[in-house]
């Protein structure tokens, strides 16, 4: 049974910095360095949207509007994906999800963690 466990939400002022983490906890490192990770988010009213993504050989994809702000980085020996966010403004408050893809595509979701950043 998949499992991701998030971490790292929480409430932060406008310009602050918050740093997620999504550890793959029933998958060992062989598999594990085969997964892409990722995150999504999903504003209150809003669609699901691709943040950033990092394959098992450490290339990565950003959405336009966390360009040059957040940074998805892995660990492969614990396992984790991590989502360093700086300069966070009220439109980056959402509740953020781990996704891990496997090699045959196969798609598996974390619970999701709140971010909330005030103004």
């Amino acid at each position: 049974q998949a499992q991701l466990v998030e971490s790292g939400g929480g409430l932060v002022q406008a310009g602050g910095s918050l740093r997620l983490s999504c550890t793959s906890s029933r998958s060992i490192f062989s598999v594990f360095i085969t997964y892409t990770m990722g995150w999504y988010r999903q504003a209150p009213g809003k669609e699901r949207e691709l943040v950033a993504t990092i394959t098992g050989g450490g290339s990565t994809n950003y959405a336009d509007s966390v360009k040059g702000r957040f940074t998805i980085s892995r660990d492969n020996s614990r396992k984790t994906a991590y989502l360093r966010m700086n300069s966070l403004n009220p439109d980056d408050t959402a509740v953020y999800y781990c996704v891990r893809v496997g090699s045959e595509g196969q798609i598996d979701w974390g619970r999701g963690t709140q971010v909330t950043v005030s103004s």
